[in-house]
Formats: structure tokens, C-alpha cells, sequence
């Protein structure tokens, strides 16, 4: 059994301390992932707090079966769209994310390359955008990009691969 199936397990016992393990396990992450969903830090960070607390007021229904982390996601990508809906209604999303996919750099190559990256981003449609996302900027399996986005594993396949060639063609021009 893993630290998180035993964390979660515990926390369904009424062992509420744990909670605060599992949090700190994933909140990091969540926040990245909500930094990329909303408008600036400080709804970001809204939004990861408000993701954790619907996870506490549905893990005693949660069913353990190794998917713990997509259902998570998905429940920061519905606190995300809700959160954004209400502060901004007719708002696209940002033209500049406020966390980019690539790793941390230095000098003006690294920036450079960070504002191109995160203008071909912007070129993506929305879909394309969050598996990018997914799986580059939160590091998750094939598997569990499909249970988050409710698709089949070949579907996200199929589209993750067309994003990315999307992207390298961006690039490339």
C-alpha cells in the first residue's frame, strides 16, 4: 500500500491530521496547475484552496483505486472554471500563464524562450492547451490525463500527439 492510499484510508477513518500530509503532498502542484487556469497568483491560489476543500468534503465518498491524483485534477480544473466563470465572465484565457512548462533557466536565452513557448501556447485551442499541461507541466501519465478529462486513453493519445505537433510547427515557424 502506498503512503497515499494509507493517508487517505486514515483520513476516511476520521484521522484528520493526516489530511494535512496529503495536502502538503499535492499542493504544490495544484497550485502550479491552478497558475496556468486563472487570471493571476492570488486567484490561483484561491482556487488550489478551494480545490482542497471540496476534496475534504468528498473523500469520504473517494474509492481508492489508484486514481487518486486525476481525481484531484479534476477537481481543481472544475474549481478553476467555476472560479474563472465568476471573476471573468466574458475573459479569454490568459495571453501570458503565470508558471511556463519549462524547466528553470537562467539568462536571457531562458526568458526568451520562455515568452515563445508561452506564446505558442496561447495558439493552442483550449482542449489542446490542457493536455499540453497535463502532461508536461503536471507530469501525468496517459492514464491519468484520460481520467481527468473523461476521454479515452486513445483519444488523449491521439490528441496530445496532434497538440504537440501543433506546437513543433508553431515553433518551427
Amino acid at each position: 500500500m502506498t503512503r497515499e492510499e494509507e493517508l487517505i484510508r486514515q483520513i476516511q477513518k476520521g484521522r484528520q491530521e493526516c489530511l494535512d500530509e496529503l495536502i502538503e503532498l499535492y499542493y504544490p502542484a495544484i497550485l502550479r496547475y491552478c497558475l496556468w487556469h486563472m487570471p493571476d497568483a492570488e486567484s490561483a491560489q484561491d482556487a488550489a484552496q478551494e480545490t482542497f476543500l471540496k476534496l475534504v468534503r468528498f473523500i469520504g465518498r473517494y474509492e481508492h483505486r489508484g486514481q487518486f491524483k486525476a481525481f484531484l485534477y479534476r477537481i481543481a480544473a472544475n474549481t478553476c472554471t467555476d472560479l474563472r466563470r465568476r471573476l471573468l465572465p466574458s475573459e479569454p484565457f490568459p495571453e501570458e500563464p503565470n508558471h511556463v512548462i519549462c524547466r528553470t533557466e537562467s539568462g536571457y536565452q531562458a526568458a526568451e524562450d520562455r515568452q515563445l513557448l508561452a506564446t505558442v501556447f496561447t495558439k493552442l485551442q483550449d482542449d489542446q492547451r490542457e493536455l499540453i499541461l497535463l502532461r508536461y507541466g503536471q507530469e501525468l501519465t496517459l492514464r491519468e490525463i484520460a481520467a481527468v478529462t473523461g476521454q479515452p486513453l486513445r483519444t488523449v493519445q491521439t490528441k496530445l500527439s496532434r497538440a504537440v505537433k501543433k506546437m513543433r510547427t508553431y515553433l518551427e515557424d
